[in-house]
């Protein structure tokens, strides 16, 4: 039977068009198949199940079943897991350029002025250009040093603080973190970003609408947590509108109420720029960026809720992340009583007790550096660094990582990892004694901060700010747990969010060691 041409160009394009369906379908399973390692997922949730109230920990241990590069399905999205250094540097510097860019999240759009800040907003000119203020207008080497004088004066008050509360506790606890530290990384904070520092004895030292200290503590609590909560909606689109477990709520209150604090702020910084005229001179980091946010000269202009979004990221990272790492570091000290013996003969050896450290001794502190890395190893603020999302495809050790994945790098395993670190779960400074390893981002067994483009820009505040309250704590003060408590029952459990928090605040007797003079 003879085949009209119509009919054999049909049966042609039928025969391609299956060769090319069978082709892709084999292409797909291939890419499946090269896909790294991990659990079955279930339907519409994926591994979700598997993820516990303390993600760090539930992925550790199904990476030592599927290895330092893993496969997960959250939901709707691919997420890969590195949890090596090698893979974290695959990630972070080798291929930098491919992993710049952010998920989409609720708390993203809710919390952060619809990703405007620098932690959420997506790889774009915008972001670059926010990266940039931050390198040579807020956090360069010459603007940290103009504020040393307010870090200085911060943590007089932070010891006179402390040696007010020891005399009128007699002998009984005090909480160091919620009644002291938290103080006094806020007021470090405000008084760099916004001028002033907004809280004084637990009261406000601001006028106009500014939240109580316990309203902004928890603004700024509430904030981290639900930055770092897993959202069911941010996996399962689908189910988005039904806000299943109520963050999405809470993010919508929490960026009304610091919206409103906000918009306060940048009023007040308006109005002296008004009345000073051309004699305005920048004295804090809103000032310049509200100098920057309308720049004709610049390729992008952030804007007053750029301004907002900044202003908001440097108080919360700066405040929480720095006061929780200290609090660690006083945890693991009254665990081990002969660390915190070494560190208190050291200072005394370099600094004697006639005056307090400055940020000039740190350089003469080996083993009070090497205590805030083993803290930084064993207790990350970050221990899953926020979420990337790869820009286009790649392939990793024969795995191929499709673009759109999300690919997060467990930190808290990298601490852990017996290949890297001698008995990893011991708290052991020694083991920093006389090594290069850093803090900041340029050596991959230790990245508190992040590493590569995304990293946190204000790492260098934050380590002057752990340095030196940790040091003058442990300089002006002898510490023991409360009476009848033993280092066995300190709870070290945590609360999980962008930052990891002890969930039981550290509660210490502490006397003044050095002369009474020094405390007035």
């Amino acid at each position: 039977m003879e085949l009209s041409p119509p009919l054999v160009t049909f049966l042609a394009m039928l025969v391609f068009a299956t060769v090319i369906l069978r082709t892709l379908k084999t292409t797909s399973r291939r890419r499946v198949r090269s896909l790294p390692p991990g659990p079955r997922p279930w339907p519409i949730i994926g591994n979700l199940n598997l993820i516990s109230t303390l993600p760090h920990r539930s992925i550790h241990e199904l990476s030592k079943k599927y290895g330092q590069l893993m496969h997960l399905r959250f939901g709707s999205y691919s997420v890969v897991v590195g949890s090596s250094v090698d893979m974290a540097k695959f990630f972070l510097k080798t291929h930098d350029t491919i992993f710049l860019d952010r998920p989409r999240t609720a708390a993203g759009k809710h919390t952060t002025y619809n990703y405007a800040d620098i932690l959420w907003s997506p790889y774009s000119a915008y972001w670059r250009h926010a990266r940039r203020i931050c390198a040579t207008q807020l956090f360069s080497p010459g603007r940290l040093a103009s504020f040393e004088h307010i870090r200085a004066e911060e943590v007089r008050s932070l010891v006179r603080g402390l040696f007010s509360a020891s005399a009128s506790a007699s002998g009984r606890a005090v909480r160091l973190n919620k009644d002291h530290l938290s103080t006094f990384a806020m007021n470090v904070i405000t008084r760099m970003v916004l001028g002033k520092r907004l809280f004084a004895g637990g009261e406000k030292a601001a006028e106009g609408p500014v939240p109580s200290l316990a309203e902004f503590s928890w603004m700024l609590d509430e904030l981290m947590l639900l930055n770092g909560v897993l959202n069911i909606g941010d996996w399962i689109p689908w189910l988005d509108w039904l806000d299943l477990q109520g963050y999405v709520r809470r993010m919508k209150k929490n960026g009304e109420m610091f919206d409103a604090f906000m918009e306060h702020v940048l009023d007040e910084h308006s109005e002296r720029w008004r009345r000073e005229g051309d004699g305005f001179v920048a004295r804090d980091m809103v000032d310049v960026l509200m100098q920057l946010a309308d720049d004709p000269t610049a390729d992008v202009q952030i804007g007053r809720v750029g301004v907002k979004a900044f202003t908001q990221d440097i108080i919360a990272g700066g405040t929480d992340t720095s006061s929780a790492t200290v609090e660690w570091a006083m945890s693991e000290l009254l665990r081990n009583p002969s660390i915190l013996a070494a560190a208190t003969e050291e200072l005394d050896r370099v600094v004697g007790r006639g005056r307090w450290v400055t940020e000039k001794d740190m350089a003469q502190l080996p083993y009070l550096e090497a205590i805030v890395k083993e803290t930084m190893r064993v207790h990350p603020v970050a221990p899953l660094l926020a979420p990337h999302v790869a820009r286009e495809d790649v392939s990793v050790g024969g795995y191929d990582i499709p673009k759109g994945t999300r690919v997060i790098i467990n930190v808290w395993a990298i601490g852990r990892d017996p290949a890297l670190w001698d008995a990893p779960e011991e708290f052991s400074p020694e083991r920093f004694v006389g090594s290069k390893i850093d803090a900041k981002g340029q050596h991959f067994e230790l990245l508190p901060f992040g590493s590569g483009r995304r990293m946190c820009p204000g790492y260098n505040l934050g380590l002057k700010q752990i340095h030196l309250s940790l040091a003058n704590l442990i300089h002006g003060f002898t510490w023991r747990l409360p009476e009848g408590m033993v280092k066995e029952d300190l709870s070290m459990d945590e609360v999980v969010g962008l930052s990891t928090t002890r969930k039981v605040p550290l509660e210490v007797v502490v006397q003044p060691r050095l002369p009474s003079e020094l405390y007035a």
